[in-house]
């Protein structure tokens, strides 16, 4: 969702945008599952979907070997095909590290990658260690084996630092993110750009009928173990003043329904579409973030601060530094001092109201489509500046950015 975002702000900006994506590594990850209806693009948005003779061997290939062989000849023809000013990777991993090393047959570009997750450091991307817990120190390839992965024998070899070095910056999405990488040796120097939310069309002073009947507190969530979700269940049992309504889906489903069979207060709306959330957020008493793993950001709390809803979060990786910086929500170490700051935002109407306005003062401030292209463009410029000594989509004749932004799915 950020890169759809970025694209389309990008392109209604009057940039080109070229966006190269593996439809085999999605088929690969799906299991089964159907890929849902395609988002509308702004005309100045252009979508590779790319697909391979060799099927699901090809992310297999890219996991195992590092290498993109079964799709290069398909990604330098996007990147001959007109002349880019920026290639910035999103999300690589079923793609091989040496994606990073394809370039067109011209020079004056500059080359970002996003860190969305930790697979720079991390062969499972999200320091969850045997798929238990948050990773304290690297055991990688017994980490993998108990996610049941094939190990990637790249990383024994030089090939990531090899390939590293074609990026011109690195960007990631907190401070905390940042540290990590560098906590766990990876050397290159990163700039923080935080993600955004589009603002969305909405009146204040509407009067707006709850979705449902009884005062609640919402998770949004994908349904993993890493997530947390589970780990409300304790503050909610024999809890009457209010309910827990969860959105989402996933593989970690059927266990946390099972966890939560017989509790009254407990609902689970499925999986919502953003204008179908809009109402479950504003009429929140506060959003909860349980998240038991390392978040690099934390987007669903920019979607509930642009309703002025505030946020209860787990006092770990980028969500801390998302409420301490907007002062928008409370931070939690335990069931215990969950079920107080959930207390405490129930039944006080003036602090629930004060973080709510202090949440989305911030997301304009900080994490609104704006903001962020604004620090995102003087990136781009001052990476140039850098690279090349000059800013070439400055010079006389142009007024747009072209560039392809690579993902996998």
């Amino acid at each position: 969702m950020q890169l759809y975002r970025l694209a389309n702000a990008l392109a209604r900006q009057g940039h080109e945008v070229d966006v190269i994506h593996c439809v085999d590594s999605y088929d690969m990850l799906a299991a089964g599952r159907k890929m849902g209806p395609a988002l509308g693009n702004h005309p100045n948005v252009t979508v590779h979907s790319l697909r391979s003779r060799t099927g699901r061997l090809s992310p297999l290939v890219a996991q195992q070997t590092g290498s993109t062989w079964p799709k290069t000849k398909e990604i330098l023809q996007v990147l001959y095909s007109k002349k880019f000013d920026v290639i910035h990777y999103h999300n690589i991993s079923l793609l091989g590290p040496k994606v990073l090393q394809l370039e067109p047959d011209y020079h004056d570009f500059i080359k970002l990658y996003t860190t969305h997750e930790h697979w720079l450091v991390c062969p499972m991307h999200v320091l969850w260690k045997n798929n238990e817990r948050v990773c304290d120190k690297p055991e990688c390839l017994r980490c993998t084996l108990k996610f049941r992965r094939p190990p990637q024998w790249w990383r024994y070899t030089g090939l990531l630092g090899k390939s590293v070095r074609a990026v011109d910056t690195f960007v990631s999405p907190s401070e905390f993110t940042r540290q990590m990488h560098q906590e766990r040796g990876f050397q290159p120097p990163m700039s923080v750009v935080p993600n955004f939310v589009p603002e969305v069309d909405q009146d204040p002073s509407a009067v707006e009928t709850s979705p449902h009947s009884r005062p609640y507190f919402l998770c949004v969530a994908r349904l993993e173990k890493i997530k947390g979700v589970e780990t409300l269940l304790p503050a909610f049992r024999g809890y009457q003043p209010a309910d827990l309504l969860i959105a989402g889906t996933g593989t970690y489903e059927a266990e946390v329904r099972r966890q939560a069979a017989g509790m009254t207060n407990v609902h689970f709306l499925g999986s919502l579409s953003q204008e179908q959330l809009g109402g479950f957020y504003r009429q929140a008493i506060a959003l909860l973030v349980p998240s038991s793993g390392y978040e690099t950001f934390g987007l669903i709390m920019l979607e509930a601060f642009l309703r002025q809803t505030p946020v209860i979060a787990r006092a770990l990786g980028g969500l801390t530094e998302v409420v301490e910086q907007s002062q928008g929500g409370l931070l939690y170490r335990s069931s215990e001092e969950l079920l107080a700051a959930m207390e405490r935002v129930r039944t006080d109407a003036v602090l629930r109201q004060e973080m709510g306005e202090r949440g989305y003062r911030a997301y304009r401030e900080r994490w609104d489509e704006s903001a962020h292209l604004e620090t995102y463009l003087r990136l781009l410029e001052e990476t140039a500046l850098r690279k090349l000594g000059r800013i070439p989509w400055h010079e006389p004749a142009r007024a747009s950015l072209r560039f392809p932004a690579t993902a996998p799915a």
